[in-house]
């Protein structure tokens, strides 16, 4: 495999160009500016190039084995993580208050795209931390908070989330887990959790899980659910964290990727536990942390393709297969081959807009959180909100669609090991389907985030998208995302008026839809911000690929949601 080169100049172009940075932040008081993020961005692109990536493959051939009732991860993962910890990298973007750095997020998620694109097993970790510490920041007691915190934050502990049980996946009403309280303000937990990611592993200090369960008396279904603090390591009597919980690791999941992740099932016998927020509020509180997730999850989409596109350009480069077209000279690099620039370009316009999207969307985040003014952080957080489900869905199925077709590039070679593209798709898949699969994004988006305000938050973004699109240059990828802004309206009409059950129905395509419009009005701002550049011929050139390629298939979805909704009695008529 090639080395991975870190698009910090694709960075850099899109907070001086297309997103506004400095702007943005003088608007939130804080002090950095373009020079600094990609400072930092420079230095994890570095890390993750010389020290992540060549751990990769190494660590999908070696896995993770449970020995003795222990977790060991491949060899060099430990190291690297406690040099990982040792640079500052967990603290990134956590709250100062906590011990952490502060930084927007959007430094955090354009330095996990990175860590996605070289070692996806390796940065699920730090990234699950990061979760469970905002979830107690936001809904911890100051007591907790003070104790579990500041390690967490510096990664020098990590953090994992137990939601999922054998009889209640996605349905999580069904949960058996069950907490009891005792004398001293602490709870006992008794059940089993699987698919843990990072429930134990060897990096060393203590892994806090995060756990729902269900109190004696609590309400039926998800109202019942409360959510519990449960360390692998109790203090002893100086405050050491050397006390083994009652808690252990009944078997390593196998799976089809992510080898070198350890995803455990966790069995929980009498283990000592604290309330985190309200009793029978642990599912609101256990949100904080997968929202965090699932804009994660859209990253590692993003991560994967951008890593699979440079492995898949430079063999089409060196590659030497047929007669180009026009031609009758000798075997030609496959690059000249129309098939495989359109492959390369596929990926390569997805990524582009992918990656400005998540910027865009990470600066939402970052404006609920620090604008001076209260309606303008509402604002924003409902933007946030609404596009969660879409970039988590739209990216992770993107991202595996351009993992898939990077494999293809490199023909039969793609499928055999050695090369590394076949661990790019088997890696990528999980995405799809954890942290709530795509499915259940869309039916997220249509049933929960489209009436957001009585709609009022969507029919906004849009009109603000449109406003936009006016002021853009009239080129041929501003043309053709306005039309399909137009399509998006009318399904959104479509679905509002839907029953129920048509929604669902159609939801999968019309989060797709969405993300198109998405894409495509990045596209437009990109374009617009590369006028000036030396880059702008390719800029626009993939832009219009985009639009022409990509974007039109607004056209079948639009007319496929339409004439799902009109015939809807044949989905209930059908018989399986």
């Amino acid at each position: 495999m090639v080395s991975y080169v870190p698009p910090t100049t694709d960075y850099r172009f899109l907070l001086e160009k297309v997103l506004g940075f400095d702007q943005i932040m003088a608007e939130l008081g804080r002090d950095i500016d373009v020079e600094l993020a990609v400072a930092v961005l420079e230095e994890a692109g570095r890390l993750c190039a010389d020290r992540l990536h060549p751990l990769n493959r190494e660590g999908d051939e070696f896995g993770c084995r449970l020995v003795d009732g222990a977790v060991e991860t491949p060899p060099g993962f430990a190291e690297a993580y406690r040099d990982f910890v040792a640079a500052g990298w967990p603290a990134l973007s956590a709250d100062p208050e906590h011990g952490g750095q502060g930084l927007p997020l959007v430094v955090q998620l354009w330095a996990d795209e990175m860590l996605s694109a070289t070692n996806l097993a390796f940065g699920l970790c730090p990234s699950l931390t990061r979760g469970a510490c905002e979830a107690l920041a936001a809904h911890a007691d100051p007591e907790l908070k003070a104790r579990w915190l500041p390690p967490l934050v510096r990664g020098e502990w990590t953090g994992a989330m137990a939601l999922t049980e054998s009889a209640a996946g996605s349905d999580l009403s069904l949960l058996r887990t069950r907490a009891e309280p005792r004398n001293d303000g602490s709870y006992q937990v008794n059940g089993t959790k699987i698919f843990i990611s990072s429930g134990d592993h060897d990096y060393g200090g203590n892994i806090v899980h995060l756990v729902l369960a269900r109190l004696p008396g609590a309400p039926h279904g998800v109202k019942g659910i409360s959510l519990f603090l449960v360390p692998k390591f109790l203090p002893d009597a100086a405050g050491n964290f050397s006390i083994r919980n009652a808690m252990s690791v009944g078997a390593l999941e196998k799976k089809m990727g992510m080898h070198a992740q350890p995803t455990c099932l966790m069995n929980y016998d009498d283990a000592t536990a604290w309330l985190v927020g309200e009793p029978h509020r642990g599912l609101a509180a256990m949100f904080t942390m997968m929202n965090t997730e699932r804009l994660m999850c859209g990253v590692q989409g993003l991560g994967v393709a951008g890593g699979a596109y440079q492995q898949a350009l430079a063999y089409a480069r060196d590659r030497r297969q047929g007669r180009a077209t026009g031609t009758s000279s000798g075997p030609a690099a496959i690059i000249e081959h129309a098939d495989v620039r359109r492959m390369l370009l596929s990926i390569r316009s997805f990524v582009e807009a992918a990656r400005a999207l998540v910027g865009w969307c990470a600066l939402q985040v970052d404006r609920a959180r620090h604008h001076p003014d209260s309606a303008e952080r509402a604002r924003a957080d409902c933007v946030a909100a609404l596009l969660t489900p879409v970039i988590k869905a739209g990216l992770t199925d993107m991202g595996f669609e351009s993992a898939v077709v990077a494999q293809q590039i490199f023909g039969g070679h793609g499928y055999i090991r050695e090369w590394g593209m076949e661990q790019y798709v088997r890696d990528a898949r999980i995405a799809q389907i954890y942290e709530g699969t795509n499915g259940i994004q869309a039916m997220d988006l249509v049933t929960r985030k489209l009436p957001l305000e009585d709609g009022a938050v969507a029919d906004t973004f849009f009109e603000a998208i449109a406003a936009d699109l006016r002021a853009a240059p009239e080129l041929y990828v501003t043309e053709r995302t306005r039309i399909a802004l137009d399509q998006l309206r009318g399904a959104t009409a479509q679905v509002r008026e839907a029953q129920a059950n048509m929604a669902g129905a159609v939801a999968v395509d019309y989060l797709r839809l969405f993300t198109l419009v998405l894409l495509g009005w990045m596209w437009s701002r990109i374009v617009a911000g590369a006028a000036a550049e030396t880059t702008f011929k390719v800029k626009l050139a993939t832009a219009d690929f985009f639009a022409r390629r990509s974007l039109s298939q607004s056209d079948g979805l639009a007319a496929g949601i339409a004439a799902a909704i009109e015939g809807g009695e044949l989905l209930a008529a059908a018989d399986f």
